[in-house]
């Protein structure tokens, strides 16, 4: 399928509008559009994410294993460049996130190896982004 690919558009629940405001704007380095007291939207490598306001739940985090490691369930994030990741992945670092899975490379030598890292942001939302050397191992079985 060779479709120009469009930009998603996601709306997560947050319990601290303000804090997660200024984690996607100053951690993940998003640029901050419209916005109201109850949600905010944000430039998430171009694609449109949106914070709401949810009082603050007491659901526990879910995993699945995949490639030996504890997967949380759900989660979100883009595919990157694989340039863009490593600079992403140093910066993150450089801010001190805390990583649920650090930054490794996942089914190395097999078909849909990439580069993945899982953290948490401050509303407990988990995000992942990842890497491919080859973008045509994106959906490769």
């Amino acid at each position: 399928m060779t479709e120009k690919i469009t930009p998603f558009h996601i709306a997560i629940p947050v319990h601290n509008l303000d804090e997660c405001r200024t984690f996607y704007r100053e951690i993940l380095g998003c640029e901050e559009g419209r916005s109201s007291d109850h949600w905010v939207d944000f430039n998430l490598f171009g694609h449109q994410l949106v914070i709401h306001y949810k009082p603050k739940s007491q659901e526990e985090l879910y995993t699945n294993p995949v490639d030996g490691k504890n997967v949380p369930v759900p989660h979100y994030g883009v595919v990157l460049p694989w340039q863009v990741f490593e600079s992403f992945e140093k910066d993150l670092k450089e801010k001190g996130v805390d990583f649920i899975i650090e930054p490794y490379v996942r089914f190395k030598g097999e078909v849909g190896e990439q580069a993945t890292m899982f953290f948490l942001d401050p509303a407990g939302n988990a995000l992942e982004f990842k890497a491919f050397k080859d973008m045509g191992q994106l959906f490769a079985k």
